[in-house]
């Protein structure tokens, strides 16, 4: 998709993608340029339970000789929101060519039918539909996040579901008393048998560590609705015929056992665990590893039924941006915020990173260079925390945000400490009110210590 948009090219360069172009800056154009000549335009998204998100902006008005740019304005605009908040339905108040451009590129046979097919059949179970309208004809808002987490009475079992292990543990009164980490193959097996036998044992272990069970909590990669994975890697290899009981597998356990349970996805746990170790709010979570998991509880506390999928979420308008191999979109979080950004810039930086080995290998052995002082390293590092400060610019039009935490692999060693040099440089040098207004951090050791599995288990209100 070509685009017309002034593009607008940062006052940091990253050295080794000298084409970048910031979303947060070509919008922060879009939005002087169209200040007092625009009309307005309020996009509407619909998903689960009828809760909708709105967002308004201004546009070019139909005849305007730039209106034009405002086709790939929203488009971008469109595709950011449907994988932050989620939809099944998306209105479009405002010029209707823009409305009816999203319609032909958001349909079975459009340039984004990843999206369509994704958010519709897979997500929402419903037909992806794009309804052109006036803007007073949008629905009004309506969000309704929950105050999960922070519940530490009585005795309870926090589990997490990675890639690679899956992770248990007992905790009372907030303590974790016991805690495993078993090795596992989840996107190997295909038998929906084995993934429910494997969550069973795990929870079996934890329980027989304690007196009883009041409450259960979890965490997995994937998008998760209701309880409900709806996609999650994890089951990647289970067929659409049996994946029935994938979807019902944590309502079966928690029938079965009887007691309260929570399961959502690991990225918003992520975030919970910072806002209770900080005991604040508007907490974003970042984490910089195979792909970049996103979680946020919000200024009340409270976890949002978003899905803040950021990956898919588009941060670099670059035409020639780099393509996100399973949705073929350009410019995308993965891309950006993840080993991939390590694998895809070594080249670049003059670093052939062996073939034949396990990609956390091929991490460290990139980072292992950039511990030694290897220049190329360096840049890659550089080029990551450049991308992060343009990109939280980008995520606060979207998100409401005190503090931003990232962790993950990529932030291990040096690396941690050049991604938080970069995002603050390029926030105190273009967004400085922002800078003003958000806390970029590591995790600190109080951070590490509530971790993913006291937090998970806080889940469930007994």
């Amino acid at each position: 998709m070509s685009t017309s948009l002034q593009l607008v090219a940062p006052k940091f360069v990253p050295p080794l993608e000298p084409d970048f172009r910031p979303a947060a800056l070509v919008n922060r154009q879009f939005r002087a340029d169209t200040a007092g000549v625009g009309v307005p335009l309020i996009l509407g998204l619909e998903r689960a339970h009828g809760e909708v998100s709105r967002f308004e902006a201004a546009v070019f008005p139909e005849g305007h000789p730039r209106a034009v740019e405002n086709l790939y304005y929203v488009e971008r605009i469109v595709k950011f929101l449907l994988w932050a908040k989620g939809g099944f339905k998306v209105y479009v108040g405002g010029p209707r060519s823009i409305g009816e451009h999203l319609q032909k590129l958001y349909s079975p046979a459009g340039e984004r039918k990843f999206d369509y097919e994704f958010m519709g059949e897979q997500v929402y179970e419903q037909t992806f539909t794009v309804v052109p309208c006036a803007p007073e004809d949008v629905p009004a808002a309506k969000e309704s996040g929950k105050a999960l987490g922070r519940h530490l009475n009585g005795c309870r079992i926090g589990f997490d579901l990675g890639a690679s292990d899956r992770k248990v543990s007992a905790v009372v009164d907030g303590e974790a008393i016991y805690s495993e980490e078993v090795i596992w193959e989840p996107r190997k097996n295909s038998d929906p048998g084995y993934h429910y036998n494997e969550v069973m044992t795990a929870l079996k272990t934890a329980a027989s560590k304690m007196p009883r069970v009041d409450a259960i909590g979890g965490s997995s990669a994937g998008i998760y609705i209701d309880n409900r994975p709806m996609v999650a890697s994890l089951f990647r290899n289970v067929p659409r015929e049996k994946y029935d009981q994938i979807h019902d597998m944590f309502l079966r356990i928690r029938e079965e056992l009887g007691v309260a349970l929570e399961i959502i996805n690991d990225g918003d746990v992520t975030a919970l665990a910072g806002s209770m170790s900080m005991d604040d709010t508007g907490i974003l979570g970042i984490a910089l590893g195979s792909s970049e998991a996103v979680g946020y509880v919000d200024m009340h506390g409270h976890i949002q039924n978003w899905l803040s999928e950021l990956a898919f979420a588009p941060v670099d308008y670059n035409p020639s941006a780099a393509v996100d191999e399973w949705s073929g979109d350009i410019g995308c979080g993965s891309q950006y915020f993840s080993q991939q950004c390590v694998f895809r810039l070594a080249p670049r930086a003059g670093i052939e990173i062996p073939s034949g080995v396990t990609d956390a290998e091929k991490l460290k052995f990139v980072q292992e260079k950039l511990e030694t002082g290897h220049e190329g390293a360096l840049k890659i590092w550089e080029c990551m925390g450049i991308y992060l400060g343009y990109g939280l610019a980008h995520y606060a039009e979207f998100y409401d945000i005190k503090h931003v935490l990232i962790l993950g692999r990529c932030t291990s060693g040096r690396g941690g400490d050049m991604l938080l040099e970069g995002a603050h440089k390029v926030l105190k040098g273009e967004f400085p009110k922002l800078a003003k207004r958000i806390h970029v951090q590591l995790p600190d050791e109080k951070s590490r210590r509530v971790g993913q599995s006291i937090a998970a288990a806080s889940l469930p209100a007994l």
